[in-house]
């Protein structure tokens, strides 16, 4: 057995059951499996939205948890690349239980040897944000390397957005503009490399004309699609393109058809719920982006440390980012 935090019920963050400490049985590693000990995890939106919505038993609590680094202790029959010792990081799967325990299970295909110039702690920040940033950029946007034009951030500030920012600006010609509402965050945002900064309470379209840069070529919304999206598609080019990672049931597309604008969905668990035959491209993905901030070009964007894994440190992490206030990534330690 071994030592998690998880919940049966699903409650408000502010109920003590939100969180608590379970026993649950140590996992095995199936044939493309490795077994992590779990050394520094970090937070995202996922956990909380799962958090009201996945109920468990006595037997099966839920345990969260969707970016970890830790060390491998054993590796499955199939795997390669990866021995016991190895320092990783990752983003896990959907379909399985969380990294907030001690040991955890993961396909070797969606991990990577994590940045040998990060602790456990700056690198288990980075796997969920890095990999959607990425994919939604360059696998569903298509973003072309060399191509040059207008990439819209809507939400700069938050984990997402600041991995969109370093990556469009370090490996695109795009000119990157963040949309951002405090002073803090403004700085925070021009710090990782953003161009342009705009305020996203007034009209985007009005904010970004204002600057001379006309409309968007990219728009990659990172938070309150439903709220923004008029105005999304109003300064988006004509035959630009949109990226979108909240689920929406109902967007209105009458501009957005008018316009022939490609409306593209990231969600970086794809890979790994379907077992696509790219899984591997996420370990790949993650393998250059570690090799990239150890030469210095990314930096980590862990933001908010809160110490070791508790329940009430936890229920803190998802307070916070609950709160919609939160600049890059909460982390904390592991717990074993």
């Amino acid at each position: 057995m071994m030592k998690s935090i998880a919940y049966v019920v699903p409650s408000p963050i502010a109920d003590e059951a939100s969180f608590t400490f379970h026993d649950i049985p140590t996992p095995k590693p199936g044939p493309q499996d490795l077994l992590v000990r779990v050394r520094a995890v970090s937070v995202n939106p996922i956990d909380y939205k799962i958090r009201a919505s996945r109920e468990g038993t006595a037997d099966q609590p839920v345990v969260l948890g969707w970016d970890a680094a830790g060390v491998v202790e054993a590796v499955g029959a199939k795997v390669t690349g990866f021995k016991a010792g190895d320092e990783v990081w990752y983003a896990g799967d959907l379909n399985r239980a969380g990294s907030n325990a001690e040991l955890q299970t993961v396909d070797h295909r969606i991990v990577s040897l994590k940045p040998r110039s990060l602790g456990f702690a700056e690198a288990a920040a980075m796997p969920l944000t890095t990999l959607t940033a990425w994919e939604g950029l360059f696998d569903r946007l298509k973003v072309d390397r060399e191509q040059t034009g207008v990439l819209l951030v809507v939400g700069g500030a938050g984990g997402v957005g600041s991995m969109v920012i370093q990556l469009a600006r370090r490996l695109t010609a795009l000119s990157v503009v963040a949309t951002v509402s405090r002073p803090e965050t403004e700085a925070w945002v021009r710090d990782l490399g953003a161009h342009h900064v705009i305020d996203h309470r007034r009209p985007l379209s009005e904010a970004l004309a204002e600057l001379g840069l006309g409309q968007a070529d990219h728009v990659y919304v990172t938070t309150q699609t439903e709220h923004h999206w008029p105005e999304v598609v109003a300064t988006t080019k004509p035959q630009g393109s949109v990226l979108l990672i909240e689920r929406q049931e109902t967007l209105e597309m009458g501009e957005a058809w008018a316009k022939s604008l490609t409306v593209a969905w990231e969600l970086m668990y794809t890979r790994s719920m379907y077992e696509t035959d790219d899984i591997g491209r996420q370990g790949e993905i993650l393998a250059e982006v570690a090799w990239r901030v150890d030469t210095g070009e990314l930096r980590t964007t862990a933001r908010t440390h809160l110490g070791p894994l508790t329940p009430e440190s936890l229920r803190e992490a998802h307070r916070l980012l609950e709160s919609g206030t939160t600049i890059g990534k909460i982390t904390l330690d592991g717990l074993g």
